[in-house]
């Protein structure tokens, strides 16, 4: 896992206003993962993804909820086609659902799951 960097600490607070265009530069490693914020009991994160691919996991109960701002993101899933997100597009995968998240070019996405989940699956 040593092309992870995943980032769990949110860099901001309530009343805080996020760029995300700096951090999504400053992105040094293939899949970068950085916890921007919690709301509640969610936890709303923002991937930076080099072509390739994160491994096969799930998330035994909790759904997963991917917006692909630029770029393009395939999601893998078990027994299914997978989904094909470009700009603008989101999808959820729902708990417990073996899935891999796929970047075929340089891509940025935000990402919502449940405060306490762990992002490379159970």
């Amino acid at each position: 896992m040593s092309d992870y960097d995943i980032r769990m600490d949110p860099i901001a607070g309530t009343l805080e206003r996020i760029d995300l265009g700096p951090l999504a530069q400053a992105a040094d490693h293939p899949w970068f993962n950085q916890t921007l914020i919690q709301v509640g009991a969610v936890l709303v994160r923002l991937g930076v993804f080099e072509p390739g691919s994160f491994h096969w996991h799930s998330h035994e109960e909790q759904d997963e909820f991917f917006l692909v701002l630029t770029g393009h993101l395939r999601i893998e899933l078990d027994d299914r086609e997978p989904a094909e997100l470009s700009a603008g597009q989101a999808f959820s995968v729902p708990a417990a659902l073996r899935h891999r998240p796929v970047a075929t070019e340089p891509t940025t996405v935000v990402m919502i799951e449940p405060a306490g989940v762990r992002p490379t699956g159970d």
